[in-house]
């Protein structure tokens, strides 16, 4: 007889009761790792630029380079994880992270970076919807709001720790490049290690066809939605989220031109450190409003996002740092807050056999226009220079915002009972 590992137990109990907490909190980590790859390149950009020689616009092309390999991996990795598992797709996702830290770390030019922006968004886009559902299989029915919460402050604490250990480890150790790759494929190797183990169920365990439509129902390549009833919370959910995660975008893409410009430095460490604080801000807020109504959580969202790109117009305008700082750390709340309202609407009112495709139709609302808005303020602002490119930005993200949250405000009769808060 072979002695049962932790996780092999673990999966046993998944039919009969409920898991450890601790493996809630570990099948968050595989998205926290990913992500980390996500926006790890985000203070060497500045390195990159001076070695390459590329403008501004081609700098935000390489980041919507990311986005389009998210959107790819999103049309197809929720419908194929509702289907086949979690880890198969998972493991794959992995997989091709760690060839993407490959990439990075030996990138010569600029077909490189958005090679491997390509594989990092893929691997995303696999993680924020199979990863996610995974966080929500091992929590169990009762534990279907900390799932929500632990699920989407892994992806916010990812993001931010990414730039902060990056720009930390470019300044401070030799060969930035490899050094931060290295150090960020071990993490991934981790995560390998997290998803093998992991006591999630089996793809065709535990979920049934209930209310939502079974597995097999549909084309595996197409734009994920959600179940009929379901449509009004993944609305509301996009329209909070998907500004927030646009300004965070920015602020990835054109954060460090902007401290380039009002600081006169190129420090990693600050752009990282700015970056890391910003999604500190995500993932702190939260669980300072976790116990909220979910349409609350919505539209405090929405309201930090627009103040957020108020304060960014105040930067550009008058060269404020404290203001920059001040638009990164609402940009973060917003997010957080978006993203948390709407993965807790979705996990509210989906049921487990469509819940990957679910999260992967909320990101897709979400990173749509995070890819297209900062690509085109990054040509603008080319063409006209950064405070005018920013200022157009910053306006239109704050309609989009206020509309937003007007939809949350004016919907809420549409809410279901059983979502309201």
């Amino acid at each position: 007889m072979t002695t049962a590992t932790a996780g092999e137990r673990a999966r046993d109990a998944v039919g009969g009761g409920e898991v450890p907490v601790r493996w809630v909190w570990l099948a968050a980590w595989p998205v926290t790792a990913v992500f980390v790859l996500s926006n790890a390149a985000t203070p060497l950009y500045v390195l990159w630029q001076r070695e390459m020689g590329f403008g501004r616009g081609t700098l935000t092309v390489v980041f919507a380079c990311y986005i389009a390999g998210l959107l790819a991996s999103l049309l197809v990795c929720g419908v194929v994880s509702d289907r086949i598992g979690r880890k198969p797709v998972l493991l794959p996702a992995l997989g091709l992270a760690l060839v993407a830290c490959l990439v990075f770390a030996t990138a010569g030019g600029v077909g490189a970076l958005i090679a491997a922006r390509l594989c990092t968004g893929i691997a995303v886009g696999a993680v924020v919807s199979a990863g996610m559902a995974a966080v929500t299989d091992v929590a169990g029915p009762a534990r279907r709001r900390l799932a929500a919460l632990l699920a989407s402050c892994a992806m916010v604490f990812g993001a931010g720790l990414g730039p902060l250990l990056a720009g930390v480890l470019s300044e401070t150790l030799p060969g930035p490049t490899v050094t931060v790759f290295a150090v960020e494929a071990v993490l991934l190797a981790s995560a390998v290690v997290v998803v093998v183990r992991m006591p999630v169920r089996g793809a065709h365990e535990g979920h049934g066809g209930h209310g939502g439509g079974g597995r097999g129902a549909g084309r595996w390549v197409r734009v994920p939605g959600v179940p009929r009833g379901a449509g009004w919370q993944l609305a509301l959910g996009i329209a909070v989220f998907a500004p927030g995660i646009t300004a965070t975008s920015f602020v990835l893409s054109l954060g460090p031109s902007l401290l380039a410009g009002l600081l006169g430095t190129g420090s990693r460490i600050v752009s990282g450190a700015l970056a890391f604080a910003m999604f500190l801000s995500a993932t702190g807020v939260q669980f300072a409003v976790r116990r909220l109504g979910r349409r609350t959580v919505l539209a405090c969202g929405a309201g930090t996002t627009a103040l957020g790109m108020a304060a960014l117009l105040t930067a550009v305008h008058t060269g404020s740092v404290a203001a920059l700082a001040g638009a990164a750390l609402l940009a973060g709340a917003g997010q957080g807050m978006g993203q948390l309202g709407g993965l807790s609407l979705l996990n509210s009112a989906v049921p487990g056999a469509r819940l990957a495709e679910a999260n992967a139709a909320l990101n897709v609302g979400g990173y749509l226009p995070a890819g297209l808005l900062p690509v085109s303020a990054g040509y603008l602002s080319d063409a006209v220079g950064l405070t005018t490119g920013a200022t157009v930005f910053g306006t239109a993200l704050t309609g989009l915002a206020v509309a937003g949250g007007g939809v949350v405000l004016l919907g809420r009769r549409r809410v279901s009972s059983r979502t309201a808060a």
